[in-house]
């Protein structure tokens, strides 16, 4: 079994919920994908990092991270694989707001004007959380190279992520759901 389809296994049985949600995007749906069950599971976020290893390995970058809460394990765990593979990388994440006391910084980490980075997510709907993430990094002066989410629920995320190499290491097909627009 590869690791992919490992951590698709551990997906579907750890993250899928059905009943009624609301979506941060604000969009009603019979299903969540709750990552957060997986994202803090000692094997499942192994595969996480070796996945965004591997996808992530063909560039020349600096950094990678993403939005708090979900990128926050998430390049914990890409940092431990790009170490573990013997390459040198800074993680960040962004606040989705700046706090009112300490440095007062958006973006937390090592993140610099020039740097090439990736922006990472775990589920993205239509794409406005990665989008906050992307404004801020850039704002920096950051150029993003690419953006990487776990699972992309096709509900808009790659049509607001046209500008950038999108590549979601899977999509809610891939668990045996057919999207729904709301």
């Amino acid at each position: 079994m590869t690791a992919r389809d490992r951590l698709q296994e551990l997906f579907r049985a750890r993250a899928l919920q059905f009943g009624d949600f609301t979506l941060a995007s604000g969009q009603k749906s019979r299903y969540y994908v709750n990552s957060k069950k997986v994202l803090f599971h000692a094997e499942a976020i192994t595969l996480v990092g070796e996945l965004l290893y591997e996808s992530t390995c063909d560039l020349d970058f600096q950094a990678i991270g993403g939005l708090e809460v979900g990128a926050i394990p998430m390049a914990a765990a890409a940092l431990t694989a790009f170490h573990r593979h013997g390459r040198s990388l800074e993680g960040f994440f962004v606040r989705k707001k700046t706090k009112d006391h300490g440095a007062k910084e958006l973006v937390e980490g090592q993140v610099n004007a020039g740097d090439r980075v990736v922006v990472i997510d775990d589920v993205l709907t239509t794409g406005g959380s990665v989008l906050q993430a992307i404004a801020a990094v850039e704002a920096l002066g950051a150029k993003v190279l690419r953006v990487v989410c776990i699972c992309d629920r096709l509900q808009g995320a790659r049509a607001a992520l046209a500008a950038y190499d999108f590549r979601p290491l899977f999509t809610i097909r891939d668990f045996g759901i057919e999207p729904t627009m709301a």
